[in-house]
C-alpha cells in the first residue's frame, strides 16, 4: 500500500482536536512525512452496548491515517471490558461477564463504519479482540509484565488517591488495567496510539512496555475531551453522552441541550469540520452573533454525520416544532402506539385524549386537534407514524412513538 503525505490531513492529524502528542508532535509529523507505513490503532471497551459520541473524536483520527495509506487497527477490548479501565473513576468498575462483553459490542463495527470507512477496498481497517492474546497469558506471562510496573507509579494517579482519602477499596485487578493495554501495544506492534487524554497514563504504559519488549518508540496522540460546564466529562459511564444508537431526534435535541461555551470545541472535536471552517466559527462565536444559530448548525452538522441529511431536516423541525414553539411545552409525557397507521379518531381515542370517536371528531371540526403544530380539520385523515410526532388536542399534549 502506498503511503500519501497530504499535507491537508497531516495538518488535521496534528492539530484537529489534539491536547497533546508524546514525545513530540515533530516526532509524528517526521513520521507521517516518512515513507514508513506505520500502524496506528485505538481501543474500544464493549462496556455498554453501543459506542458514543466521544469515540468519533479518535475515530475521525484512524479515518485520516486510513486515508494516508497506514496500517489502521480498530482494536475491540472485550478482554479488558470485563475488568473496566479504572481512568477517572472514584470507585471500582463492577466486571462483566463474558456473554455481557459478547452482546455489548455486536454492532461496534457497524456504528464505527459511520466514521471510518472500515470495508475499504483500497485499504481496509483491520478489527482484532484483545482476548486472542490475554486469554491465554498464564501465571508466568503476568508475573513478567507486571514486573515492568511498580506499586508508586500506579498508586499515584488521581483517582487512586482519592479513593485512599475517602478509604474507598482500591482493587489490584485495576492495576493490571493498564498493563494489558501495554501488552496490546506489543502484540500488535504498533507505532501510534491515539486515545482521549483521560487514557494518558495507560497509554504512556504501553509506551514503556513496548520500549522494554520490542526497543522501538510508540508515539501517543492523546485527544481532548468534550466536558460539560462543570468540567466532567461525557461519556458513557457519566450518563450524558450522545449515544452512537440514539434517534436522530435525540442526537439532535441533545446537542441543543449544550451550553454556547462548548459550541466551538464540539466543532472541533464531533464534526468533520476542517481547521478553517473551525476558525471562522470561532470569529462568528465570539461576534455578536446569535449563539442558537451556531448550536443549531451544530446539532444539523451532528446529526447529519452521524445518520443522514435526511433524517437531521426530520429532526431539526421535529425539534423547532416541539421545543421552540412557545404554544407547547417542552416536557411532554411520552406514549408508545402499536400500530403504524390510524385514523385519526383511532389515534385520539387510542392514546385517550378524548373518550369517544363522537368527540374527537367535534374536536377536530372546531380546530382543536394538531400534529406536528399543523391543524387537522379532515376527520377521515389517516396518520402514519414514521417518526415520533407531537399531538394536541385543546390543552392536552402528547409525544407519540410508534413500538417497533
Amino acid at each position: 500500500m502506498e503511503v500519501r503525505k497530504d499535507k491537508e490531513i497531516i495538518d488535521r492529524i496534528l492539530n484537529k482536536g489534539v491536547e497533546q502528542i508524546l514525545p513530540s508532535k515533530e516526532a509524528l509529523r517526521e513520521l507521517l512525512e516518512s515513507d514508513k507505513r506505520i500502524r496506528i490503532y485505538q481501543g474500544f471497551d464493549p462496556t455498554a452496548d453501543t459506542l458514543h459520541i466521544g469515540h468519533t473524536v479518535g475515530m475521525r483520527k484512524l479515518e485520516d491515517f486510513r486515508k494516508l495509506g497506514h496500517h489502521v487497527i480498530f482494536l475491540v477490548g472485550d478482554f479488558t471490558a470485563r475488568i473496566g479501565d479504572p481512568s477517572d473513576k472514584t470507585a471500582a468498575r463492577q466486571m462483566l461477564t463474558k456473554e455481557q462483553v459478547e452482546e455489548n459490542m455486536k454492532l461496534y463495527k457497524e456504528q464505527a463504519s459511520n466514521i471510518i470507512d472500515m470495508d475499504n477496498k483500497e485499504n481496509p481497517v483491520e478489527v482484532l479482540y484483545n482476548s486472542q492474546w490475554l486469554e491465554p497469558l498464564n501465571f508466568n506471562d503476568i508475573i513478567h509484565l507486571a514486573s515492568k510496573f511498580t506499586v508508586q507509579q500506579m498508586i499515584k494517579r488521581d483517582m487512586f488517591q482519592r479513593r485512599l482519602e475517602t478509604n474507598k477499596p482500591i482493587y489490584i485487578s485495576e492495576f493490571m488495567y493498564p498493563i494489558m493495554q501495554g501488552y496490546d501495544c506489543v502484540m500488535m506492534n504498533v507505532d501510534v496510539e491515539v486515545g482521549g487524554n483521560d487514557q494518558l497514563f495507560n497509554m504512556l504504559a504501553g509506551r514503556d512496555l513496548i520500549m522494554s519488549e520490542l526497543n522501538k518508540e510508540k508515539i501517543v496522540l492523546a485527544g481532548k475531551l468534550l466536558e460539560t460546564s462543570d468540567g466532567s466529562k461525557m461519556g458513557k459511564s457519566e450518563g450524558n453522552m450522545i449515544k452512537m444508537n440514539d434517534t436522530p431526534e435525540e442526537i439532535f435535541g441533545k446537542v441543543m441541550a449544550f451550553t454556547d461555551d462548548q459550541i466551538v470545541d464540539a466543532f472541533e472535536l464531533l464534526t468533520s469540520a476542517d481547521l478553517d471552517e473551525i476558525d471562522e466559527i470561532k470569529k462568528r462565536f465570539e461576534s455578536d452573533e446569535n449563539p442558537m444559530k451556531l448550536k443549531k448548525e451544530l446539532a444539523f452538522r451532528i446529526t447529519s454525520e452521524l445518520k443522514t441529511e435526511k433524517e437531521a431536516k426530520i429532526a431539526e423541525e421535529y425539534f423547532e416544532t416541539v421545543f421552540q414553539n412557545k404554544s407547547i411545552e417542552t416536557e411532554l409525557k411520552e406514549v408508545t402506539v402499536k400500530e403504524k397507521e390510524y385514523n385519526i379518531l383511532e389515534l385520539i381515542t387510542e392514546v385517550e385524549l378524548a373518550p369517544s370517536k363522537s368527540q374527537a371528531r367535534r374536536l377536530v371540526e372546531q380546530n382543536a386537534v394538531s400534529i406536528d403544530d399543523e391543524k387537522i380539520d379532515d376527520w377521515q385523515m389517516s396518520i402514519t407514524i414514521t417518526k415520533p410526532i407531537v399531538i394536541k388536542v385543546g390543552k392536552n399534549i402528547l409525544k407519540i412513538t410508534q413500538d417497533n
